[in-house]
């Protein structure tokens, strides 16, 4: 659980903002990345399954993040499906961004919220149900939904949403063709 967000002293006493990165570490970090542009990180995850349709992933030195599967589909409910991670995946990066771009703007943010909801055709049910392969696999449509209250003109809270959306590693993935190989 994070800490309640501070009173912010340029705002009224009831106003609340979202508890703000550090901006001077993310000035060290844009400065880092314009100073190395070509460093490429590689990200690691171990999945390990569990039985039935819930498995472990371990990522760094954290808790395994859980995935599993709703009753409808064999699963036991016990945590989001894959294509719920991903949507929350794509949330959560869009969120950074907002709130790191809003940073580097003064901008204070007093309420950041996402809502996400994706078109998935699950007919194929993992390649044992209908092949029809006329049909797309995967989201065939994604919606985000930004609640974003700040200091900011609207016009200022669209362009920042926008630069998040231009800017999110998942969203261009999602965007974009990717070299996925599984061995």
């Amino acid at each position: 659980m994070h800490p309640p967000s501070k009173t912010h002293d340029t705002l009224a006493p009831s106003c609340v903002r979202l508890d703000p990165i550090d901006k001077q570490k993310l000035e060290e970090l844009a400065l880092s990345g314009k100073q190395n542009p070509k460093v490429i990180k590689t990200l690691k995850c171990k999945t390990i399954a569990e039985g039935r349709f819930r498995h472990a992933n371990y990522i760094r030195n954290l808790e395994p993040y859980i995935v599993d599967e709703p009753p409808t589909l064999l699963g036991d409910d016990t945590a989001p499906n894959p294509s719920e991670a991903l949507l929350a995946a794509l949330g959560s990066c869009i969120a950074v961004g907002i709130h790191a771009n809003a940073i580097a703007q003064n901008i204070v943010i007093s309420k950041l919220e996402l809502e996400l909801e994706g078109d998935l055709n699950i007919t194929a049910v993992w390649g044992v149900g209908d092949l029809d392969t006329s049909k797309p696999l995967g989201f065939t449509d994604i919606r985000v939904k930004v609640l974003l209250e700040s200091n900011a003109s609207e016009e200022v809270q669209k362009a920042l949403i926008a630069h998040a959306k231009k800017w999110s590693p998942v969203a261009n993935t999602l965007m974009r063709n990717v070299c996925l190989e599984v061995e």
